[in-house]
């Protein structure tokens, strides 16, 4: 017989984690689930730390809006009138650092045009992308680097690729799989025959199809937050969830029970049974505890690479720093090897970020190919950030505040051959039923990808709870 209250045990507390046992929850509220943490507090890479009146994200900064799932998830959780909206200058001034000084990115026709980023043959390869062929015959899988050069020329690629990789993965676009990172861009080449008509029509579609529903016309993606950080999502998140999460718990791996159900072993006597499984933690922890019952799988989950990141979160005061810094940030493309990878002006994004008088900024600081630093003593990452913000933003005065948070394994990296390695993954997976993997290392490494999936884990763990009773299958109490 299968047990009277199905239980679900949720391996992993961050993001997905947490949205995956909210999700849950709401969708069957006689569910028993347990989330499984091993750190102290729950949120894993998301998370705000306050610290003499600065507000430094641990994390990702902020989230977009270009895809509804996180949006839904702040709302459901009752957090929608908490959200806030970035600055309107960080959506339009985005910066990189090249040739010794910072350069806006062009965020128009004209201003491509005018544009010293890219020289005359740079512009004409990048215009003339339209009317490109896409060839017959193309490998099964592209890096970035090899994809935008082949539609947009190779200055796009050392410029507009490598500055959108490093911003986003801390990663080599010459290592990354455009499908798997990108997905978008493949699929508008061979839906349209090229990415600036794809997303020209693909645009006016979603005008259409918002006016044919009675709502307004979706304009510019935007980033939000809170006025509290992030951090106050998967507090919130966790305040839901109350008792299910423990916190301090390591889970070791997984055995198949002879009723058909699971049992999460734990250090010592520690175990839980459970009717399903969800495995939300970083791909290497899904690794050691796959070992026993699927080497195979767990041999393809351990390689997902990732890469090492330092935040270096620095406060100056106003009057050191000349100019204006009404923007998003910018970004120093991984080519350059530069001892940052870029640079986000918090207190001009979002508002409470630094105390009156002051600003804060946020380095970040490793990478692919400079993860060395990420070793560096305290002191030594301030003053080679301090060293890189004075030559591009002409800083006069010393920090007035400095934090450092450390990220050993940080992103997960697409690398080519990624998406058919995920399908690996997931047709193992299925011979375990009852078994589903999610987290950030498989189909996307954004906040909203963690709510997309947390979203359909849910909604595949009821199906599977509803044909396990149906059938009477399941553990036993």
């Amino acid at each position: 017989m299968p047990s009277v209250v199905p239980r679900v045990v949720v391996v992993g507390g961050g993001v997905s984690g947490l949205a995956t046992a909210f999700r849950l929850r709401r969708a069957s509220p006689g569910l028993h689930v347990t989330v499984l943490e091993p750190n102290a507090k729950p949120g894993g890479n998301v998370g705000t730390d306050d610290r003499d009146g600065f507000r430094v994200e641990r994390g990702p900064n902020g989230f977009q809006d270009n895809k509804p799932f996180l949006l839904r998830l702040c709302h459901d959780a009752g957090l929608g009138d908490r959200l806030i909206p970035a600055s309107e200058g960080s959506r339009k001034n985005r910066f990189v650092f090249l040739d010794g000084e910072l350069q806006k990115l062009p965020g128009g026709l004209l201003a491509l045009l005018r544009s010293p980023l890219l020289s005359a043959r740079g512009k004409y390869d990048l215009f003339t992308e339209p009317f490109r062929r896409r060839p017959r015959m193309l490998p099964a899988d592209e890096s970035v680097r090899e994809f935008v050069t082949r539609r947009a020329g190779r200055e796009a690629a050392d410029v507009f690729a490598d500055a959108l990789v490093t911003g986003i993965h801390g990663g080599d676009p010459g290592l990354l799989s455009v499908a798997a990172a990108f997905p978008r861009l493949p699929v508008l080449e061979a839906t349209y025959g090229s990415i600036v008509k794809g997303f020209i029509k693909s645009g006016k579609q979603k005008r259409r199809d918002a006016e044919a529903r009675g709502e307004p016309r979706p304009g510019p993606a935007r980033m939000w937050s809170f006025r509290e950080g992030l951090g106050l999502l998967v507090e919130t998140l966790a305040g839901h969830l109350g008792d299910a999460v423990q916190t301090g718990v390591t889970a070791r791996r997984l055995e198949r029970t002879p009723a058909g159900g699971w049992l999460v072993r734990g250090d010592g006597a520690d175990a839980w049974p459970a009717d399903a499984v969800v495995l939300t933690a970083p791909a290497y922890a899904q690794a050691e505890m796959l070992a026993d019952l699927d080497p195979a799988l767990a041999a393809d989950a351990a390689g997902i690479g990732y890469n090492r990141i330092a935040v270096v979160a620095v406060g100056y005061r106003a009057g050191d720093c000349p100019g204006t810094f009404d923007g998003f940030g910018y970004i120093a493309p991984q080519r350059t090897r530069r001892d940052l990878l870029g640079v986000q002006w918090c207190s001009s994004i979002f508002p409470d970020r630094a105390p009156p008088g002051t600003v804060l900024w946020r380095a970040l600081c490793g990478g692919v190919h400079r993860g060395e630093v990420v070793d560096w003593p305290d002191d030594r990452l301030v003053r080679a950030v301090h060293a890189e913000v004075r030559l591009a933003m002409g800083v006069t005065g010393e920090p007035a505040f400095a934090h450092v948070v450390r990220w050993p394994r940080a992103i997960p990296q697409y690398v080519v051959g990624h998406p058919e390695r995920v399908r690996r993954i997931e047709a193992a997976a299925a011979r375990h039923p009852g078994l589903f993997l999610a987290g950030n290392a498989y189909r996307g490494v954004a906040l909203n990808d963690c709510a997309e999936q947390a979203e359909l884990a849910a909604r595949e763990v009821v199906s599977h709870l509803g044909r396990t009773r149906d059938t009477g299958h399941g553990t036993r109490d």
